[in-house]
């Protein structure tokens, strides 16, 4: 049985009660990844876990602190850990994308990452950044404001991290305000989320502040995180928390409700019938744009931010689902092909060397520095299927960047083979997110749209089915830089780029140098 930890200390509340005191020094973290027997709804299964644990193991620092963490990896092959959300500033080798940034831990290594928290404050995660080895190795960052500060709304009396698809029940004391630190890991499906006859008032999204929403649920995309406060002002009485999926898209997913109770102390009845939320039905796309549309960063004197005005280097990126020609229609996709993905029609291949090493010694062959700014064709994207973009080239193309740039990426979603929403994930930046719409994307009037005061700050967007999403940030970190959809499925397809990031003209805007140990790219 889990509970809430009272804030100043954290509480994991996956296997029991842990408190930890934080403080201002310098944390190591030892990590040791083995395939571990757990056993869930009546199955036992041998799954990839660190320190044993399922989820892993929490990581709490305040704003601006740096930690280390060594990873041993006894596990039965290589694995990589990437920091989400955490832009690690000029620090790309610690970053953690598999044959990106890093080759793997082989399985008998280790490697130590140097994870440099920056302007973060609020929850982020930890995962896996090798196959699909995340839906298991996974866990919490929690970045607490500084030290001598305090968060822009009254302190909770308490908080507790939920990763969605995990299991708990939560104890609560009547009258108090809790917070609860959301994390959507799972690998496919957006989210709806909500706790029977309460309203949650969501107060961060990636880290970054927004201004108050109160609302009777959320709807949270794979990768995102979000800090939800819950006044326990209802009857003391036993209250589920339930999680379901979002599919806008003619798609398989799974079809199954994660639920949790949220349970008040005191003495009462135990009620026969435990209410449970009003969710929104699995395809209510207006539910879903209704609760992304009212979040707007909290833009404060104490918070400020700063969207981009001066866009030198803008991208058209077109997103899709497409196919793979297969011998003799051999293979069990449409059109008797396999399934491809890819942006602005070029399916990404991942290679045997790391690119971020590649791009800083110098070795050729590695990748092509030509990913383009626009689609190979400009059409109806969100009607027409034209059949010369339904199959993509394969390459590695990377985009360069000029240091201290602004960079507008303008998503295009495609009807190609099986529209849906796509998560887009960029690595190493926050950026924001000042526009969305349907349909095709008009250079003269959607402009119009754009939300330049108060735009969300995120890492992880979704890119609304058969619609457009605008992000713009400065390319102010130098080094390699990952983006791809965060629907596991999609970047396995190829949905993927690089950004490089070039030096700029000081130290501090010059990448740095490797760690004196690398995992090498010897072995696959």
């Amino acid at each position: 049985m889990a509970g809430f930890n009272k804030m100043g200390c954290i509480l994991t509340a996956f296997l029991g009660f842990m408190f930890l005191q934080l403080c201002s020094a310098t944390r190591y973290y030892d990590w040791v990844l083995t395939e571990t027997n757990f056993t869930r709804l009546c199955s036992t299964k041998s799954i990839l876990t660190v320190n044993g644990g399922f989820p892993g193991p929490p990581i709490q620092v305040h704003k601006g602190e740096t930690i280390y963490v060594n990873i041993h990896n006894q596990g039965l092959y290589g694995v990589t850990i990437h920091w989400h959300g955490v832009k690690q500033p000029r620090n790309p080798w610690s970053d953690g994308p598999e044959n990106i940034t890093q080759c793997p831990i082989q399985a008998g290594s280790n490697f130590t990452y140097e994870v440099v928290f920056s302007s973060e404050e609020g929850t982020l995660w930890w995962h896996a950044h090798s196959d699909w080895t995340r839906a298991t190795v996974h866990g919490a960052i929690v970045v607490l404001p500084a030290a001598g500060t305090t968060y822009p709304f009254a302190t909770p009396y308490a908080q507790q991290t939920i990763i969605l698809a995990s299991t708990y029940r939560l104890l609560v004391d009547y009258g108090k305000t809790y917070m609860l630190r959301i994390i959507n890991a799972i690998m496919n499906e957006e989210q709806f989320f909500a706790i029977a006859n309460h309203n949650l008032t969501v107060v961060t999204q990636d880290a970054s502040y927004i201004k108050p929403i109160t609302t009777p649920y959320i709807m949270i995309t794979p990768g995102q995180t979000m800090d939800v406060l819950v006044t326990t002002n209802q009857p003391r009485s036993h209250y589920y928390m339930a999680s379901t999926a979002y599919i806008d898209g003619n798609v398989p997913y799974h079809n199954c409700t994660t639920t949790a109770i949220l349970q008040y102390r005191g003495n009462y009845s135990t009620p026969s019938i435990t209410p449970f939320p009003n969710l929104p039905i699995h395809n209510d796309t207006t539910a879903a744009d209704n609760f992304t549309a009212r979040v707007k960063s909290l833009a404060s004197k104490a918070h400020p931010i700063s969207v981009p005005t001066n866009i030198t280097t803008r991208i058209y990126m077109t997103v899709s689902i497409n196919e793979r020609i297969c011998a003799n229609a051999s293979c069990a996709g449409p059109d008797n092909n396999a399934i491809a993905a890819s942006l602005n029609n070029i399916s990404f291949k991942i290679p045997s060397i790391d690119i971020l090493q590649a791009y800083y010694r110098g070795i050729n062959g590695v990748f092509q520095g030509n990913f383009p700014s626009n689609p190979p064709l400009f059409y109806n994207f969100t009607g027409e299927v034209v059949n010369s973009t339904k199959y993509p080239t394969f390459g590695t193309k990377v985009k360069f960047l000029k240091y201290g740039e602004g960079v507008e990426i303008i998503f295009q979603g495609t009807n190609l083979v099986a529209p849906e929403n796509h998560p887009m994930h960029l690595h190493g930046f926050s950026f924001y997110l000042v526009g969305t719409g349907y349909g095709n994307f008009n250079k003269t009037t959607s402009p119009k749209t754009y939300n330049l005061v108060d735009p969300p700050e995120a890492n992880t967007i979704g890119v609304p089915k058969n619609g457009w999403a605008t992000i713009r940030f400065v390319a102010d970190n130098p080094g390699v830089w990952f983006m791809h959809c965060h629907l596991e499925r999609h970047a396995s397809w190829g949905m993927d780029t690089v950004f490089i990031v070039r030096n700029g003209n000081t130290k501090e805007s010059k990448l740095r140098p490797p760690p004196a140990h690398m995992p090498p790219c010897s072995k696959s």
